[in-house]
C-alpha cells in the first residue's frame, strides 16, 4: 500500500517546524526533469508524493495552504502519476518556446514569475525564504533573486536531508519491498546465466522480473561481464564465456519512490586462485561487518571490521579511508592521474566497431575508500557513509548497504554486498533472499 496521508502530514509539520527555527517565512522546493522522465531530486516525492517536476511553496504558517507549480517541461505525461498529497492548489505553467510551441518565452522564467507572485501575495516580498533544490535549480533561483530583490533567500537543503537518516516503519516496508524486487530480479538473472548468453539477456531477465512485480524503472543498476570481474556498466553484447566473472551491481531498484541496493557475483566455470582470494576477502568482509550491526555500534567499527578481512588476506594494510588506495583516486600529489593507455582485447566490443585502448581502473583497491552508505529514496543524497571517519552510532531505523569491493585491472575483481535495517535488538538483512556468496554456473564442458 502507498504511504498514508498522515505520514506526509507529519513530514510537513516537521518541515514547517524546522522553517520556524531557521526564521524562514516560507520554503520554496524545486525539482526538474533530467531525462527519461526522472526528476532531479526526491524532495517533492518525499514531501507530497509528486513524481514529476515542480515548485512547491510551503508557507511557514500552518494555516496557509501549500501551492504546487508544475507542468513546465516538455516531458509532459498526462495524466500525471498520482496526486500530490496535502496540496489543493496546482498551477499548470505550461511548456513553451518557439521551437516547441511557436510561442516566445521561457518556462523557467514563467515558473519563477508565478512563484514570486504567490510569495508576494503572501506578503513575503521582503521576507526570509528558504529554498531547496539542486544544480538544476540555479536558473529558477536566479530569476527569483531578480524578481524579489528585497527578499532574503537562504539555501536550506538540510531541512529535508536530515530527515533521511532514520526511516519510519512504513518507509521501511517500501525499502523492504524494493529489496525483495532485487532478489526476484537476481534470481531471474541467475536462471538465464550460462556460457553463450549475452550481458544484455541477463540484464533483460533481471529487468523484466522486477518490473513485472512493481518496480518503477528498468535503469537503476549495472552489469559487468569479463574474465577479470573488473568492469561494470551497461550491457553492450558481451557474450558470457567459461572463466568469466559477472557483477550484478544493483544500485537502484525503486518501489513507490524507495530503493534498496545489493551487489552479487557470478562465476562461470573455473576462475583463478587470485580471483577466488579476492571473492573470499570481500565476502568475509561483509559478514564480519554484519555481525556488529546493532543500535549504539559505531559506524567506523562496522567499516573497519570489513576491512580487517582485506588486511588478513594481504590486500590492504589499514582500514582508514585517508590512507587507503582506491580505484578513482587522484595522483599522489593530488593532481589528475593518467589512465594507462594499452590495447585490451575484447571481441564483442570490437564487433561494434570500437576498440578498448585504456586500462580501467587506473589504480587497484576498493572502488571507494569506504564500505557503504545509506539508502532510501531514488534521487536523494546519501545521508551518511559507512567509513572509517564516521564515528556516529547506529540507530534503530537506519537503512544502508554494505558492499565490499576490490578491483585490480586485468587480474581480479569483486563487488558484493547486502542491504540492512537496524532493528531494536540488531539488524534485518533485507536482501537475504539470495545468498551473499558467489553464485556458481558450470562452464563449457
Amino acid at each position: 500500500m502507498a504511504l498514508p496521508d498522515d505520514e506526509f502530514a507529519e513530514r510537513v509539520r516537521r518541515i514547517r517546524r524546522e522553517a520556524v527555527l531557521a526564521e524562514h517565512d516560507a520554503l520554496v522546493i524545486h525539482t526538474d526533469m533530467v531525462g527519461w522522465f526522472h526528476t532531479s531530486n526526491a524532495y517533492l516525492r518525499y514531501v507530497c508524493d509528486w513524481m514529476r517536476e515542480g515548485v512547491l511553496i510551503i508557507p511557514t504558517d500552518s494555516d496557509k495552504e501549500m501551492v504546487l507549480l508544475s507542468f513546465f517541461t516538455q516531458s509532459v505525461i498526462l495524466p500525471p502519476g498520482g496526486e500530490p498529497v496535502g496540496v489543493d492548489q496546482i498551477w499548470q505553467i505550461g511548456a513553451i518556446g518557439r521551437e516547441y510551441a511557436d510561442r516566445p518565452g521561457s518556462s523557467t522564467a514563467r515558473t519563477a514569475e508565478a512563484a514570486a507572485k504567490i510569495l508576494c501575495d503572501l506578503g513575503l516580498s521582503a521576507g526570509q525564504i528558504g529554498r531547496l533544490g539542486d544544480r538544476t535549480s540555479s536558473s529558477l533561483f536566479g530569476h527569483l533573486d531578480e524578481l524579489m530583490p528585497k527578499a532574503k533567500f537562504v539555501s536550506d537543503n538540510p531541512i529535508i536531508d536530515r530527515m533521511q537518516k532514520i526511516r519510519s516503519p512504513r518507509e521501511i516496508e517500501m525499502v523492504r519491498a524494493a529489496a525483495q524486487l532485487i532478489s526476484i530480479g537476481t534470481q531471474a538473472a541467475y536462471h538465464v546465466t550460462r556460457a553463450g548468453v549475452t550481458d544484455a539477456e541477463i540484464y533483460a531477465a533481471f529487468t523484466f522480473a522486477q518490473l513485472a512485480r512493481g518496480g518503477e524503472t528498468g535503469d537503476g543498476y549495472q552489469i559487468g561481464v569479463n574474465q577479470y570481474g573488473t568492469h561494470c556498466g551497461k550491457p553492450y553484447g558481451r557474450v558470457v564465456r567459461t572463466g568469466d566473472l559477472i557483477n550484478l551491481y544493483i544500485s537502484n531498484v525503486t518501489y513507490q519512490g524507495y530503493t534498496a541496493q545489493t551487489a552479487r557475483m557470478v562465476a562461470v566455470g573455473e576462475i583463478t586462485a587470485r580471483q577466488e582470494k579476492v571473492l573470499a576477502a570481500c565476502t568475509d568482509g561483509v559478514r564480519r561487518a554484519e555481525r556488529l550491526i546493532r543500535p549504539g555500534a559505531l559506524v567506523s567499527d562496522i567499516n573497519n571490521a570489513a576491512f580487517s578481512s582485506y588486511i588478513e588476506h594481504g590486500l590492504l594494510t589499514s582500514p582508514h579511508a585517508r590512507t587507503m588506495p582506491y580505484n578513482w583516486q587522484a595522483a599522489d600529489d593530488g593532481g589528475p592521474r593518467l589512465v594507462p593507455m594499452q590495447y585490451v582485447a575484447d571481441a564483442d566490443w570490437e564487433a561494434r566497431g570500437r576498440r578498448l585502448m585504456h586500462v580501467y581502473p587506473a589504480t587497484h583497491g576498493p572502488h571507494n575508500p569506504n564500505l557503504g552508505h545509506s539508502v532510501g529514496m531514488a534521487g536523494a543524497q546519501n545521508s551518511f557513509n559507512v567509513s572509517s571517519h564516521n564515528h556516529d552510532r547506529l540507530e534503530e531505523g537506519m537503512v544502508f548497504v554494505l558492499h565490499a569491493q576490490w578491483l585490480e585491472a586485468q587480474s581480479a575483481g569483486c563487488n558484493i554486498g547486502d542491504c540492512y535495517l537496524v532493528t531494536s535488538d540488531g539488524f534485518e538483512n533485507l536482501s537475504r533472499h539470495t545468498p551473499l556468496e558467489t553464485f556458481r554456473v558450470p562452464g563449457d564442458r
